[in-house]
C-alpha cells in the first residue's frame, strides 16, 4: 500500500511539473499577455523593424499612436532592468520626448471652434479626475501610464523587446 501512494505521489509531481513545461523560453504569466508590435506592411518606414526611439518619417495622422508605438517599445525594451519599474517608465518616456513633443504641437496647432487660432493650452476640467489640465499636462500624464503598463506587462509576460533594427 505504501509503495502505490508513493508511486501516485511521484506521478502527481510530474504532471505538475510537465504543466509548468517552459514552452517558449519564457517564465511567468506567458506571452499570452504580451501586446504584438505594429508588423511592417507596405510602409518601408514602419516601426516594426525599428530600433526602440528611432524617430522615422511617420504619417502625421495620429501622433498619439506614434507615442504609444514608441512607448510600447522602450518599455518592453528596458522592461528587464532592474530598477523600480516607475524609474524604468520615467526612461521609456524620456526616450520617447520627441514624440510626445510631436503630439503636443499637434495639439496646439488645431484651431478653435468657429476657425480661430487656438489659445495655448488652455485649462479645463479633466474627465479623469475634474481637476483642471491642460492637454498638454495630460498628454505627459497619459505617456507616463502608458509606460509603466508597458514596462509591468513586460516584466509580468516576460515580453520580447521589438525586433532590432535591419541593417541599412
Amino acid at each position: 500500500m505504501q509503495k502505490s501512494k508513493l508511486i501516485g505521489a511521484v506521478a502527481l509531481a510530474a504532471l505538475a511539473l510537465a504543466a509548468c513545461e517552459n514552452r517558449d523560453g519564457r517564465v511567468g504569466a506567458g506571452s499570452r499577455i504580451c501586446t504584438p508590435f505594429a508588423e511592417a506592411n507596405a510602409n518601408p518606414n514602419a516601426n516594426a523593424a525599428v530600433a526602440p526611439g528611432s524617430v522615422l518619417a511617420q504619417p502625421a495622422v495620429d501622433p498619439a499612436a506614434t507615442l504609444d508605438d514608441c512607448l510600447h517599445r522602450w518599455g518592453y525594451t528596458l522592461a528587464a532592468s532592474s530598477d523600480r519599474a516607475e524609474e524604468v517608465a520615467q526612461a521609456a518616456v524620456a526616450a520617447c520626448t520627441p514624440a510626445l513633443t510631436r503630439w503636443n504641437q499637434q495639439a496646439l496647432s488645431v484651431p478653435a471652434a468657429g476657425g480661430q487660432s487656438a489659445a495655448p493650452a488652455e485649462a479645463a476640467p479633466s474627465l479623469l479626475t475634474g481637476q483642471a489640465t491642460t492637454p498638454i499636462a495630460e498628454h505627459y500624464n497619459y505617456a507616463q501610464a502608458r509606460a509603466l503598463f508597458y514596462v509591468v506587462q513586460g516584466r509580468a509576460g516576460k515580453c520580447a523587446p521589438p525586433p532590432a533594427a535591419a541593417a541599412r
